[in-house]
């Protein structure tokens, strides 16, 4: 007799294929049958989900819990919308290895690249370590609902075995190199899901250094191919190397990522997105991924599911009056204060009268390009608006009103809780074509949510719900894509790209990690501000309605969009 069937659901095993209707058999943690409905014998506990979908737990790649791990055994967002797998410690920042004088500083580094409260990090972490392993073995014996894994990041290296010079990007000697391919070697012996690094000036820490190892020579990369070539003839597994790139200098660094695989027989992974400023860029990039394929050259570009947009709000990180003189004013009040503030006619013509501007692109569409910026309202976010018809811009010709008093009328929406939506990368043609032909090359993979990061300002931990809703079902300005390959980008494939091979498909011998939907209604909640990280730090928040039951390792951990209670996941160990 089995421990539970769930009968009668349309099974879309996450391999591309068609979907069917079938009924599985688990045994413990695992899937020990699919098979017909009514063919697979008794058992224990049955579920029914005709008329539901049924998929294997999404696995997200792209994480930054590193610290919320050390809090959260519920790892939410992700864990709303499907996640039964994360991985943490991308884009070269982490909280490992650290020497003990050296807390504040990772969490100043974390806060700045990732927009994580640095309050809630310095409450919530337990530091019950100082190597990646201790690190490993720390998180690892406090329950979760999910499965997780981590990535060794430069960053935290390179300041443990530099200090002060390492924070600095100064240049390393032959000794940091030597310690620091010792204690890579080690992370990866520990379990490592792989290395990271961050090569962008979008990413700097509260003090404005940018990460460390920004600016690294090719040799201290190289350490890292050597100790990801180590670690494959000793296991025989191939490695990861995740990196974040200045998106417009993507193309020019091909030939090292080539020579960093000859050396290291490891994967390569960059992020991969459109900005507005270098809109074609992204060509150059597919021609050169074409190229590597070919001669055939593990490189893959992880691209987000929609655009990487900012939700501006009172409450946030952001809002086109945050640089003006007027709202520094009121800057530290609280939401009810500020909000009788800017509903008085003196202080917002006050306000409304001072322009600011900003010496970069990035700034300049934050605050000021009323042709990017569409109000939230009442409804969901559209995350595919219409510049022509849905931006302030549009909507202030149509009504013979300044987009300036749009947006602050869209901000004060719902007694100070409303938003604005900006999309900042994939949206420099107004639509989201771009990503939808991303997502179909061969050398892309799905990635990018940054879940558990961007606190203030982004709410993109939720991309596996709005990966099905979005592209398979509700999009009105263009192609859809197929929902058979939409759960495979969200499964199978990211499962492989950390080589996890064990789950991500509906077979037998695989995990039990399963997601039983109600496709139809499957939707989201409003984005809002929560109060709920330690010290009561802010974080947006976005949920999900339609998942009936998500299981890790065979163990009901949501039913109805609720937690069971249950904590059944484990850390990963590459």
């Amino acid at each position: 007799m089995h421990d539970l069937i769930i009968s009668s659901g349309n099974v879309v095993d996450g391999t591309g294929s068609p979907g069917r209707i079938a009924d599985i058999a688990i045994q413990g943690d695992r899937i020990v049958a699919v098979g017909d409905r009514g063919t697979l014998g008794r058992a224990r506990r049955t579920i029914s989900a005709e008329g539901r979908l049924v998929t294997p737990g999404f696995v997200d790649t792209h994480t930054h819990y590193d610290g919320q791990a050390s809090w959260d055994p519920w790892l939410t967002p992700s864990s709303w919308h499907g996640v039964t797998t994360v991985v943490g410690g991308n884009c070269g920042v982490g909280f490992a290895p650290v020497r003990p004088h050296q807390h504040e500083w990772l969490v100043q580094l974390m806060e700045g690249v990732e927009d994580i409260p640095g309050s809630a990090l310095t409450e919530g972490i337990t530091w019950e370590w100082e190597s990646f392993p201790e690190f490993l073995d720390a998180v690892a014996a406090r329950p979760h609902i999910m499965d997780f894994g981590f990535q060794l990041s430069h960053g935290a290296l390179r300041g443990y075995v530099m200090d002060q010079r390492g924070a600095r990007n100064e240049s390393a000697t032959a000794d940091d190199l030597a310690m620091m391919e010792q204690l890579a070697v080690e992370a990866l012996a520990a379990g490592a899901m792989g290395i990271s690094t961050s090569r962008t000036s979008l990413h700097k820490a509260k003090d404005g250094e940018f990460v460390p190892g920004t600016f690294a020579e090719l040799d201290e990369l190289f350490v890292f191919a050597d100790a990801l070539h180590g670690h494959r003839q000793r296991t025989g597994h191939r490695g990861v190397f995740q990196l974040a790139i200045e998106h417009v200098e993507v193309p020019d660094q091909f030939e090292w990522m080539r020579a960093f695989i000859d050396r290291s027989g490891a994967r390569v992974v960059f992020n991969f997105s459109q900005t507005r400023h270098a809109p074609d860029v992204w060509r150059e990039v597919i021609r050169r991924l074409d190229d590597a394929r070919r001669d055939g050259y593990d490189i893959l570009g992880q691209v987000a599911g929609r655009s990487i947009g900012v939700l501006e709000c009172l409450e946030g990180s952001v809002h086109p009056f945050i640089r003006h003189r007027t709202w520094r004013s009121i800057a530290e009040a609280s939401l009810e204060e500020k909000v009788a503030a800017l509903r008085d006619p003196s202080f917002r013509d006050a306000l409304l009268s001072e322009t600011r501007s900003s010496s970069t692109p990035t700034g300049e569409l934050l605050m000021s390009a009323w042709d990017r910026m569409y109000p939230v309202g009442n409804k969901n976010i559209n995350y595919e608006p219409d510049p022509a018809t849905d931006s302030l811009q549009a909507l202030a010709d149509r009504l013979g009103r300044s987009p300036q008093e749009l947006a602050l009328d869209a901000l004060l929406d719902g007694d100070g809780h409303g938003m604005l939506y900006v999309p900042l990368f994939n949206y420099a043609d107004g639509d989201l074509e771009l990503v939808r032909q991303l997502h179909l090359h061969p050398s892309t993979r799905m990635g990018l949510s940054d879940a558990g990061a961007h606190c203030g300002a982004i709410c993109d931990g939720g991309m596996p719900t709005f990966m099905l809703t979005h592209w398979t079902r509700d999009r009105e300005r263009g192609d859809t894509l197929p929902l058979e390959y939409i759960v495979h980008r969200q499964t199978q494939q990211t499962a492989q790209l950390f080589n996890m091979f064990d789950r991500g498909v509906i077979a037998p011998g695989m995990k039990a990690d399963i997601n039983v939907i109600d496709y139809e209604k499957l939707e989201f909640s409003h984005a809002e501000m929560a109060y709920d990280f330690p010290t009561g730090a802010r974080r947006l928040v976005q949920r999900a309605r339609g998942y009936e039951l998500t299981m890790v390792s065979g163990v009901p951990t949501v039913e109805n969009d609720e937690f069971t209670g249950s904590l059944p996941g484990q850390l990963l160990r590459s």
